[in-house]
């Protein structure tokens, strides 16, 4: 990897020191903090303009690290663990008691990953080298962009959005997923996906049905079922929906006005505002526009792309940006939950 062994351990020593170091994951560059270090946090808040009720990821190199920060390990989460990490889902268990209230938003739950690419390992290892220290050392790594903006996947974008505000970034390539993990509440007793991502519900099931095909059932092998469920006040009774990252209506936003445009209506909404939009879609260039990125027709590949490309149009500085909407499928809704999300206030009736 481009990094040396020397980045790396001047990374580690500086996020001991409670400063940011911004790295690189599979899913999108993360501005990483000592979670236990409690002055590390307000650098951290004051970097990002995060509000400070909203709760962040901690990262580890290891799932046996990881659940030292969760008071319960249900077997469901273990499962999941093994199945899927290293990779892009993060559990939310119930936190430990030493688990500082700045990490989880004051929440009784906390969320865990562990992440696979080899750059992030080698940093999350570098932190946490002594294995006899009980509870493991964790990276709070929320998105290292300003608050609500474009998630970024290039270290670029990392300086672009932050510049001096973060001394230390880690280059690591371009993330090969592009959009941030899926999000599993596993402190009820049926696993509930909070925020898709790469990993699906119909993958998730698919893995708890090693436990019992009846506990997955309620998620059933449908992304569109399980995700419905993160909208509910309550489940399973008197079980709150925890606040969890990226879940809040207006996210991953560029600057420039954005619209959710179903194909049928491209061609209109074109003609509309009559040179002075940048179209992201599927199909070949109209001439009636200037600027337009076209993204694959497959999932995976599109989401990699996606953030890279609303921000070259966003440089655009055009008066609105169109954005072609992808098929409302399964395998298709984490795209559409970080485009509907982007473009919240043009897309709200596409969301219904």
């Amino acid at each position: 990897m481009p990094e040396s062994a020397t980045s790396i351990a001047a990374a580690s020593r500086a996020l001991g020191d409670g400063e940011l170091v911004a790295f690189p994951t599979e899913t999108v560059y993360g501005l990483g903090a000592d979670a236990s270090n409690t002055s590390a946090w307000a650098p951290l808040y004051a970097v990002k303009a995060r509000p400070s009720a909203h709760p962040v990821i901690v990262h580890f190199a290891s799932a046996a690290r990881a659940f030292t920060w969760a008071r319960v390990v249900p077997e469901s989460a273990r499962v999941l663990a093994q199945t899927f990490w290293p990779g892009p889902l993060t559990l939310l268990l119930p936190r430990a008691a030493h688990v500082l209230d700045a990490v989880t938003g004051a929440q009784d739950s906390v969320g865990l990953r562990v992440p696979s690419h080899p750059v992030a390992l080698q940093l999350l290892r570098a932190f946490d080298q002594d294995l006899a220290r009980m509870p493991a050392l964790g990276i709070a790594a929320p998105s290292a962009n300003r608050f609500g903006r474009i998630s970024p996947t290039t270290a670029q974008h990392v300086r672009d959005d932050l510049g001096t505000d973060v001394s230390c970034v880690l280059e690591g390539g371009a993330c090969d997923v592009g959009i941030e993990s899926t999000i599993v509440d596993c402190t009820r007793a049926v696993p509930v996906v909070l925020r898709p991502g790469l990993i699906t519900a119909a993958q998730i099931d698919q893995a708890l049905k090693k436990i019992t095909p009846s506990i997955a059932q309620p998620a059933t092998s449908s992304a569109r079922g399980a995700l419905a469920q993160q909208t509910s006040t309550t489940h399973a009774g008197s079980h709150h929906t925890p606040r969890v990252s990226g879940a809040l209506a207006s996210h991953y936003a560029p600057r420039t006005p954005a619209h959710l445009i179903e194909t049928h209506a491209l061609d209109t909404a074109i003609a509309r505002y009559a040179g002075h939009a940048a179209v992201l879609a599927f199909s070949h260039p109209d001439e009636r526009v200037d600027f337009w990125l076209r993204l694959p027709r497959q999932p995976e590949a599109y989401a990699q792309g996606l953030y890279a490309a609303l921000r070259e149009l966003d440089q655009a500085q055009c008066q609105v940006m169109l954005v072609e909407a992808p098929p409302d499928t399964p395998e298709w809704q984490a795209v559409l939950d970080r485009l509907r999300r982007a473009c919240h206030v043009a897309s709200a009736s596409d969301t219904q």
